[in-house]
């Protein structure tokens, strides 16, 4: 039953950042929550939002840094495995930054520990170049790549 539960927890939080409920996905995190984005620099980009964060109220900032800087749309969850008080989720995002109107496309995984009913951990992993090439100016691009 536990791992159901666990499923069921890590779905909801899905289901209320992808209706834009901010309050709700809080709500399933513990007080304590680790949670953590490949954390990516470049000479010229920062991936600012993906750094460690703890508590609620930093994994709030994560999401308002986000919004700020990309639009994003519906992450495309792929599988779910549940493994003792561990979820991983398989998914695909698209979005575009929108400092420079790129798009970037990726697959990833996010790997969800929860303890008595809420989200105590959260990795995400994922190739950030798609991210990066994002925002960098079509020029600087260009530049890179010759």
């Amino acid at each position: 039953m536990k791992k159901q539960e666990n499923l069921h927890i890590v779905k909801s939080l899905y289901a209320a950042v992808g209706e834009g409920d901010l309050p709700t996905a809080l709500d399933a995190l513990a007080d304590d929550v680790e949670w953590q984005s490949p954390v990516t620099r470049t000479k010229h980009v920062e991936i600012s939002w993906a750094r460690p964060r703890k508590g609620r109220k930093q994994v709030m900032q994560f999401f308002k840094e986000l919004a700020e800087k990309m639009e994003l749309e519906p992450f495309e969850l792929l599988g779910f495995t549940v493994q003792g008080d561990k979820v991983v989720v398989e998914g695909r995002n698209k979005g575009t930054v929108k400092a420079t109107k790129r798009t970037y496309e990726h697959d990833w995984v996010m790997v969800f520990t929860l303890r008595e009913g809420k989200i105590v951990r959260c990795w995400h992993y994922y190739d950030t170049a798609d991210i990066l090439g994002a925002f960098q100016s079509k020029q600087a691009s260009q530049e890179t790549s010759l």
